[in-house]
């Protein structure tokens, strides 16, 4: 039986021998039936030309300005044609046989709208990064990963529903996403994962951790484990995910645990650790929010 196409879409920013380590742990993988879709992000200092002349099997797209996370991988959605698309990180290695387990999950089990695999730690191997991810909490948009920092002694080692999958290595369904659309561009990075998951569980779809399916993680190559940048993007975003999936009573409950709780704690916290670079990173995080507050592009969905 000929096994279905999957497109492998990942992003380039920068760092374009990140990209290739990526490609060249692809071209190991054992599932024979894959198209693998490079999209650089309008990179500014670093020449992407590189990938596609080491890599000339893939499709390479260069768009003409940073479109983010989620509106890089839309680009490169709209020209994929797999039954299945698999949005891949960059600074990410691949298990030889990851991408078997996954397809299989999904062709057995129509109600499925997205899974990810098994992520541990590329630079610590035995510890595991992500296994399934709770809820999040309606008032502080908080949520905490399953197994997350923790040793891999085989404590996970079997499929399991998730609240939302991991941004660095997901696979959904073509179809699903010809019915709920693509991924939010309002994110531009961090949380789009999450709402896109919120979008496919309202559409009736489940979402899956697979146990035996394996990707190594490099973690924040692009943006930097502590960046201002980083906490820009994360603590916006945060605040757009509270504005689109939170509604009545509730959200006007959290705005007011954002305003007079999270806000005053968090900028309190980046000024007691000596940290004004944050602190205005938060600042605007929270300011972009506030200018924002009545824009009806928070709630589009591009269409596939």
């Amino acid at each position: 039986m000929e096994l279905p196409l999957v497109s492998i879409i990942t992003i380039n920013y920068d760092h374009p021998e990140v990209t290739c380590e990526l490609l060249s742990s692809l071209r190991k993988i054992t599932y024979p039936n894959v198209e693998v879709i490079v999209v650089d992000n309008a990179s500014p200092h670093d020449d992407p030309a590189c990938i596609k002349e080491q890599f000339p099997e893939i499709i390479f797209i260069q768009s003409k300005e940073n479109l983010g996370f989620a509106g890089g991988n839309n680009l490169g959605i709209r020209v994929s044609k797999g039954k299945y698309i698999l949005l891949l990180n960059n600074d990410t290695e691949v298990d030889p046989g990851f991408l078997e387990p996954l397809v299989t999950k999904m062709e057995a089990n129509p109600k499925i709208g997205a899974v990810s695999p098994k992520i541990k730690y590329f630079h610590s191997p035995d510890t595991l990064q992500f296994t399934g991810i709770t809820e999040f909490n309606p008032y502080t948009i908080r949520n905490r990963g399953l197994g997350f920092g923790v040793k891999d002694t085989g404590q996970f080692e079997q499929d399991a529903l998730t609240a939302y999958c991991h941004g660095a290595a997901m696979i959904i369904p073509a179809k699903v996403m010809q019915e709920v659309g693509l991924m939010a561009e309002c994110y531009f990075l961090y949380y789009e994962e999450h709402d896109f998951g919120a979008r496919i569980r309202r559409a009736g779809y489940q979402l899956w951790y697979v146990h035996n399916s394996l990707v190594l993680h490099k973690e924040s190559v692009s943006t930097g484990k502590l960046s201002p940048l980083k906490t820009y993007y994360m603590n916006r975003s945060r605040l757009i995910f509270l504005r689109r999936n939170i509604s009545g009573p509730t959200f006007f409950i959290a705005v007011l645990y954002q305003m007079m709780i999270a806000m005053p704690k968090n900028a309190l916290t980046f000024l007691l650790k000596g940290a004004p670079e944050h602190f205005k990173a938060y600042q605007r995080a929270v300011t972009w929010n506030l200018k924002d507050m009545v824009s009806k592009n928070i709630h589009q969905d591009p269409a596939f």
